[in-house]
């Protein structure tokens, strides 16, 4: 816990990211990725496509600057960031000229967005890289029909003047929850394979998915032809496979590089149990709760909208447990905190994938870069 300097700081939330941590973070993850012969697309989108962080991104060598989002690369772009640039979520064909004209690279599932992105880099003058998705079970974007996939390779590899088929690739665990195995990667470095031999080259991407392939890497099992990650999570708070998935030597990452610092606007004693008829609270979920009695609670200037699963934040301080909360408030169980926690203090939190992607894009929420 920590305290304001005045009773007039009104700099609260706070949201800090330590970008020399950062820095560290992408460096382990490509030099690891690299000693198994793998290019990481740094995905910046989790930090709101934040510029200074994109730029870490780079500077610790990564292959690609990767997003789901044009308008980022257009940010990154603008800061002097040289890419090359990778839109990771299928496109929408009202923006493919933004596509062309923004990134290098792109990931594509239908044959009918394939051929206006040709038709466009014509008008523009460019060429682009494609890379083909496979669906491998996790049902999210992809050819489901491996033979419509073959077929849409050849296409862009013999009828198509202006895109190069840069490889293929695939994404579990996002949806689906597929675990990504060296089973299931072995099938995406098979359909590579097949379409090496139909086209008479090597690709030059089999992209194996996101963060959650990265643990092939730290076991060492990953199949020798994934040759391509794209990367975000793992990076920018290296928290998932450790906690989530419980791998506990991989402490070569920082799990800090982000500090959430709240502030308490009450500290009351009142009881565990809502006391009247219980129905709906204002998202229209029915929660249960459990009678402890009457316990001390504090609320935090900070709620819903800022950060979306408020359970999900994690306290530094021993002692303190997150109820849950409303549009604007995170309300605190702290009877068993022995800081004496007081209106106007200041508390902190580690954050996880869902609370740093709602919280780096709250304008309510004032961001800190620690250089």
């Amino acid at each position: 816990m920590t305290k304001p300097q005045t009773t007039t700081d009104a700099c609260y939330p706070l949201l800090e990211m330590d970008l020399k941590k950062l820095r560290r973070n992408v460096e382990e993850v490509v030099n690891r990725c690299g000693a198994m012969g793998i290019n990481v697309a740094g995905v910046i989108k989790g930090c709101n496509g934040l510029p200074e962080a994109a730029e870490q991104f780079k500077l610790g060598g990564c292959a690609q600057i990767a997003t789901s989002r044009l308008e980022q690369i257009e940010d990154a772009k603008a800061y002097g960031i040289e890419g090359p640039f990778m839109l990771i979520r299928v496109p929408m064909l009202t923006e493919i000229p933004r596509m062309v004209q923004l990134a290098n690279y792109s990931l594509h599932s239908e044959r009918s967005v394939i051929d206006a992105a040709d038709a466009e880099c014509s008008r523009q003058g460019k060429k682009h890289k494609v890379v083909v998705m496979a669906d491998l079970g996790d049902l999210r974007e992809g050819f489901w029909d491996k033979e419509e996939l073959f077929d849409v390779c050849l296409h862009i590899e013999n009828d198509l003047n202006n895109l190069e088929l840069a490889g293929v690739g695939t994404n579990l665990g996002c949806y689906g929850s597929v675990k990504p195995t060296p089973e299931k990667l072995s099938e995406l470095v098979d359909i590579a394979e097949r379409v090496e031999a139909a086209i008479g080259r090597k690709l030059e991407i089999i992209s194996g998915g996101a963060t959650s392939s990265f643990t092939l890497v730290h076991f060492g099992t990953m199949p020798k032809r994934i040759n391509h990650l794209r990367i975000g999570e793992n990076i920018l708070l290296a928290r998932d496979l450790q906690t989530d998935w419980g791998i506990k030597d991989m402490d070569y990452l920082a799990m800090d590089v982000y500090t959430l610092k709240a502030a308490v606007i009450e500290v009351k004693d009142k009881p565990s149990h809502p006391v009247g008829e219980i129905f709906m609270d204002a998202f229209g979920n029915f929660p249960t709760y459990t009678d402890r009695g009457i316990r001390r609670r504090a609320l935090l200037a900070l709620g819903k909208v800022d950060l979306a699963d408020i359970c999900r934040l994690l306290p530094r301080a021993e002692g303190i447990e997150v109820l849950g909360g409303s549009s604007d408030h995170t309300i605190l169980d702290i009877e068993d905190n022995k800081d004496n926690i007081q209106v106007g203090d200041i508390l902190e939190f580690d954050l996880n994938y869902t609370t740093m992607v709602f919280l780096t894009n709250s304008k309510s929420v004032t961001l800190k870069l620690i250089r």
